[in-house]
């Protein structure tokens, strides 16, 4: 038999090679599953109950960490020091995720375009945890995906190809997944059909990784608090206690109560890991050399999965950076841009003229123009640099630094969203010093998060517990895709009331879009991060009573995607949302209505603010709805 090369075949049969290549290095490296160190899956609730509890101890114990800051960072850093034996509290002002980690290009990866800066120290850091992530930490979570890099002059093939390459030794001998590949003209046409024929002469094939950034980030510290760690949203930080030149805890505010109940948490040693707000909250402090955090922000757009036939995601070079094309569902997600912000941290916005970059940059490679009436949803994040005074933020590093910023304080800042164990790990180095004690190394590249282990085997397993029996096997798929084997507690709750495994309205459209694309081909041996946004009332039961949730947003922007994966953005799902938590936490019909009005006043916020031109006046037409949280009395 003659056996043809991989860019001779047709793209079904790209595909299908694409797929078993994964499924033979799943079988090569996978020696052993995740394991879960010292915790049960049934630990980690983040409920009321907890909640509640948690305030207890925050008002009557010493910690030894106090952790300010609910993103990735944050939640990093209370798990690898509640998991070296610390007693931790973690404070956030607003939701677990709700800043930058929730808000990235949703990869795990080594960063390709930080070669052209010779930052290979930072790549093949990023590519190694890319590697613990799929295989021990969250290979429920994170699910490899292929790209392709289209070269558009004949020249780029060697000094491109030489990138890629390196990419991989980087990766190391025993990477997660496989290798790249080089693509000739016509397989690229193959393998993404709306590929513009003159706008390249071939392409580079390779492999990172996707994840759902805000689920993972929540998945941290419910793991987190597996292990002992008081971790509480809700809580803003109103000062640092400074007692004798040294820092003891943190003044904080519940924004969880109508009397805005403020006390002290104390600690003795005060971990600042709160992104974009780190050089202001050093400076208030008092600390005399904070470090320089600059907020670079970052939009995406997402649009129709029909309105781009491809079979792969896509990595497009621009004049500043690099934008990706990324299938989410039956979306895509179109990104990034990387542009000084300066006006509301809270609630950075997308401007008109961003989403004109972001299409324009992806309309140079494709046959038919994206319009901006193919837009969807768009959100925005800030990215917190390291600066030494460069006049770019593309030109910022993106590695993290680590501040001892005065006795009893430590500040993380910076970095990549894959590497947020590592910067925990050496944030709870530093807090050691800071203790005067001496840790056991970190175990965290050890532990699989929440879901992780069993996962699976979790839909054969969970296709026998009694709520499965009230949902299709397709739905089941779903939960299992999005929690791994903590999905049986979504089936619980819809065992105990079976109308619960109704869907969210505007969340019920199926897997499937309208015309199904090329990429729905693609099988890269692992389940999709998402099942076109088939969200269930359950899901907001369970977010409310397992995952922290308090709010309409924090279920609709954050424990789903519906804030910008529907048309609608979650509009019409908000009051069933509202009533289905409002059972949990007792609301009253009065906070049920006030829930839903606000969700859809920012919902109004921000679609005004996108039909802004500058960032000025999307900043000004945004910032009059913010976070319930960041108002006084509010509950």
């Amino acid at each position: 038999m003659v056996r043809r090369r991989p860019d001779q075949r047709s793209r079904e049969g790209l595909n299908a090679h694409r797929g078993q290549r994964v499924r033979n290095w799943a079988r090569r490296h996978h020696r052993h599953g995740p394991t879960l160190i010292g915790v049960s899956e049934t630990s980690g609730r983040l409920g009321p109950d907890q909640r509640e509890a948690g305030l207890r101890r925050a008002q009557a114990e010493t910690f030894d960490v106090v952790v300010i800051g609910g993103g990735v960072t944050g939640a990093g850093v209370a798990l690898d020091a509640a998991s070296r034996g610390l007693s931790v509290c973690l404070v956030e002002k607003r939701d677990f995720a709700s800043g930058t980690s929730s808000r990235s290009s949703k990869l795990v990866h080594g960063g390709l375009r930080y070669l052209e800066q010779f930052n290979f120290a930072l790549v093949r850091e990023a590519l190694r945890e890319r590697r613990v992530l799929l295989e021990t930490v969250a290979p429920h979570l994170v699910r490899p995906a292929p790209f392709l890099l289209p070269l558009r002059k004949h020249y780029e093939r060697p000094y491109i190809g030489a990138g890629v390459l390196m990419y991989d030794i980087l990766a190391g001998r025993k990477a997660a997944v496989p290798h790249h590949r080089h693509l000739s003209h016509r397989a690229c046409l193959e393998l993404v059909p709306s590929l513009d024929p003159t706008a390249l002469v071939g392409g580079i094939s390779y492999y990172d990784a996707q994840i759902d950034d805000a689920r993972h980030t929540v998945v941290v510290a419910r793991t987190a608090a597996s292990y002992g760690a008081v971790c509480l949203a809700g809580l803003a930080v109103e000062k640092i206690v400074v007692e004798n030149g040294r820092a003891v805890g943190v003044l904080v505010t519940d924004r969880e109560t109508e009397a805005d109940d403020s006390f002290v948490v104390r600690g003795r040693c005060i971990v600042n890991a709160t992104g974009v707000w780190t050089s202001d909250l050093e400076r208030s402090a008092g600390v005399t050399k904070p470090l320089n955090v600059r907020a670079s922000k970052g939009i995406h757009v997402l649009v129709p999965r029909d309105r781009v036939r491809s079979g792969t995601a896509m990595i497009l070079r621009t004049e500043k950076s690099v934008l990706f094309l990324i299938p989410w569902g039956d979306r895509w997600i179109i990104g990034t841009t990387d542009t000084d912000w300066n006006y509301d941290l809270d609630h950075p916005s997308a401007s008109a003229s961003d989403v004109r970059y972001v299409l324009k940059w992806a309309n140079s490679v494709l046959k038919e123009p994206l319009t901006e009436d193919d837009v969807v949803g768009v959100y925005a994040g800030l990215r917190p640099l390291i600066s030494g005074g460069e006049s770019a933020t593309t030109q910022l590093s993106r590695e993290h630094a680590i501040n001892h910023a005065m006795p009893g304080l430590v500040s993380i800042a910076g970095g990549k969203y894959t590497t947020y164990r590592l910067m925990g790990r050496d944030a709870v180095d530093a807090a050691a010093v800071e203790l005067g004690r001496t840790l056991p190394p970190s175990p965290t590249h050890e532990i699989g998060l929440l879901g992780a282990a069993g996962h699976d085997t979790a839909l054969v397993t969970l296709a026998k517990h009694a709520g499965a029996a009230f949902i299709a096997p397709d739905v089941l798929a779903h939960l299992v895709a999005r929690y791994g084997s903590t999905a049986s507690e979504v089936l619980d709750v819809i065992a105990d009331d079976p109308s619960l495994a109704a869907p969210l309205p505007g969340a019920d459209r199926g897997a499937e879009p309208q015309q199904k694309p090329d990429a729905d081909e693609f099988d890269t041996g692992h389940r999709a991060l998402t099942t076109g946004g088939r969200y269930l009332v359950a899901e907001a039961v369970h977010a409310t009573t397992h995952e922290g949730a308090r709010h309409v947003d924090d279920v609709l922007t954050r424990r789903t995607r519906l804030s910008i994966e529907v048309d609608d953005r979650g509009v019409a799902a908000a009051p069933v949302v509202a009533k289905a938590m409002g059972k949990v936490l007792g609301w009253d019909e009065a906070t049920v209505e006030r829930q839903t009005d606000h969700y859809l006043a920012r919902i109004d916020a921000e679609r005004l603010a996108q039909s802004k031109e500058d960032d000025a006046s999307a900043d000004s037409a945004r910032r009059p709805i913010r976070d319930l949280r960041l108002l006084s009395g509010h509950a």
